[in-house]
């Protein structure tokens, strides 16, 4: 190997990269699991002293000698509760915030992948990696490593003192605590490993079935489908209870085995002791510390089994995140982004743009030349399938293109950062959203710090005044989920008030009149172009009617530009009205 030669490095566990990333939390987590080992402890140690308090005590001996023992098992007994309060207020304290930095650090991550990188995650998938999988991280914590902790402290720690007062008893014990401690939940990872990632599918089924049925519900109910889905859904349910008494079983299994050694550790120490105690080594007052430590020794090892078993959990939930932090953005960032001024009017001057959405696959735009002076209100017409929302897509810094050229303002788009792109050129697109919140909210996406004569102004430009100041509760009426409550009409308009808010210096209308009839398409059209007057404005249809008060009008076939005359646009009405 030569000394400039690269090795490659080797990409962590899916577990160990979770893990570090819970690593900034560090301190609080260690001061919980330090509070649950001394719990622990203190729980042995209180059960041991008492046991020689007891012996000795049976020897009528002055009370001064015992005196000490006697503080040491109340202030046992008040610590063992103090430590337990503290263990599970710092545990959990350090937990939860471990969880939400982790989460945030995921929707940080999600977030370059919408919308056009989130397409290869079902809803439902995707939900489950945001919520289950991160709560993963949750159990990982306090269910695998602080029960860890305490148990190899109490292990440790039995083991020294067992091995002070009879190194044979010590060497005993301290071989059946690793052996249940090390092998048995060993084993319930190695037969809960496979369950758990089929468990894991199965809950990832019906989480993505459930939000179909959601979302679909009125179209499974119109084709007579609902039974099916019910049918899958029951299945997946049954497979999930299937697994879950599967991994229940084997850990009662496993806990079991433990009960077994904690009582083999028991017997064996108590005759050891016996011997030692029967040839003088050993007094009697150790020999019952020793029985008794070797029974309690073993209540630390308990939740492993179990520790175990959400181990295995965990290991898949990690995998799931690993995949889709390790997800490629569509479009990154450069490392240093050129400033992009947006208080300001901006033109947009497109040449010989070509995109495709896979590597080896065909143009979707295929040399594509267009400009978008300041104040310029372009219409861009074009079949279903043509590349319209593909360009819109690509001048948001949603798509990347691999030739030609889009500058804005003088700087080329991807010299750019895409939060800034998307702060001069946004708007209306195809699959825009309305929340299940109120109107007010609903505006107040685009620009959360507007008064409220901005928003009466963004609304009656959308033509949407009259009908929310009709309402009972106007403003604070609360829309269903994606704008159930409104017409079709009403919600375009809701979303192109919200776009209108924004304000940004160059506005896309993507689709804007998507599901409306002719005629109400032709007036929202006419609407959106009135409202938009003098503002630089890109306006994507497939509708040819309402478009007479346009700057432009040109036509995006087969990945190319081509101007449309008016006599061509009413030419062009007229074959559709056929």
């Amino acid at each position: 190997m030569t000394p400039h030669a690269s090795v490659p490095t080797r990409a962590p566990l899916p577990t160990v990269r979770l893990l570090r990333h819970l690593l900034p939390y560090w301190r609080r987590l260690l001061a919980g699991a330090l509070a649950a080992a001394g719990s622990e402890l203190a729980a042995a140690a209180l059960m041991a002293t008492a046991a020689w308090l007891i012996t000795r005590a049976a020897q009528q001996p002055p009370i001064a000698s015992v005196s000490v023992a006697i503080v040491a098992v109340r202030a046992l007994a008040l610590g063992r509760g103090a430590l337990r309060y503290t263990d599970r207020l710092l545990g959990h304290d350090g937990v939860l915030r471990a969880v939400a930095g982790f989460r945030t650090k995921v929707y940080e991550t999600l977030g370059p992948l919408a919308p056009t990188g989130t397409p290869a995650f079902r809803s439902g998938d995707l939900l489950t990696r945001l919520v289950d999988d991160v709560d993963a991280a949750q159990d990982l914590l306090l269910r695998v490593l602080i029960p860890v902790v305490a148990a190899g402290a109490v292990t440790a720690t039995a083991t020294a003192t067992a091995t002070v007062l009879l190194p044979q008893a010590g060497f005993l014990l301290g071989l059946l605590l690793a052996v249940a401690g090390l092998l048995v939940p060993v084993l319930v990872l190695a037969l809960s490993g496979r369950a758990g990632r089929a468990e894991k599918a199965a809950r990832v089924e019906l989480a993505s079935l459930t939000v179909d049925f959601t979302q679909g519900a009125a179209d499974l109910a119109a084709y007579g489908a609902r039974d099916h889905v019910h049918d899958r859904a029951r299945d997946a349910a049954a497979r999930i209870a299937a697994l879950e008494r599967r991994g229940a079983f084997t850990t009662s299994i496993a806990t079991c085995t433990v009960l077994l050694f904690q009582g083999a550790a028991t017997v064996g120490v108590g005759r050891l002791a016996l011997r030692a105690h029967a040839a003088g080594v050993l007094p009697a007052v150790h020999l019952t510390v020793l029985t008794v430590l070797a029974l309690v020794s073993f209540e630390a090892l308990a939740p492993l089994p179990g520790a175990a078993r959400h181990l295995a959990a965990v290991r898949a939930s990690a995998h799931r995140l690993a995949d889709l932090l390790d997800t490629p953005p569509p479009v990154t960032d450069p490392p240093a982004p050129a400033p992009l001024a947006i208080d300001e009017p901006l033109d947009v001057d497109i040449t010989g743009l070509r995109v495709r959405h896979h590597p080896d696959g065909p143009w979707t735009l295929d040399g594509v030349t267009l400009r978008l002076p300041p104040g310029r209100r372009v219409v861009l017409l074009g079949a279903s399938g043509s590349g319209k929302s593909t360009l819109i897509a690509v001048l948001m810094r949603f798509l990347p293109y691999e030739a030609g050229s889009i500058r804005v303002g003088g700087r080329e788009l991807r010299d750019c950062a895409g939060a800034d792109v998307r702060r001069a050129i946004t708007g209306m697109t195809q699959d825009a959203h309305v929340f299940h919140t109120t109107i007010r909210a609903n505006l107040l996406l685009a620009r959360p710090d507007a008064r409220e004569a901005d928003l009466r102004e963004a609304a009656r430009r959308a033509r949407l005044l009259d009908w929310i100041e009709s309402l009972p509760d106007r403003w604070d009426t609360l829309l269903g989920g994606d704008g159930a409550t409104m017409s079709g009409g009403q919600r375009r308009r809701l979303l192109l008030a919200r776009a209108l808010l924004a304000d940004p210096p160059v506005l896309v209308l993507d689709e804007p009149t998507e599901g409306l009839d002719p005629d109400t398409a032709a007036a929202v059209l006419a609407d959106i172009l009135d409202a938009t007057r003098g503002r630089t404005t890109l306006l994507v249809t497939h509708e040819r009617g309402g478009l007479a008060g346009a700057d432009e009008i040109v036509t995006l076939d087969h990945g190319r530009i081509r101007p449309v005359t008016r006599d061509g646009l009413a030419h062009m009405a007229l074959e559709a009205d056929a």
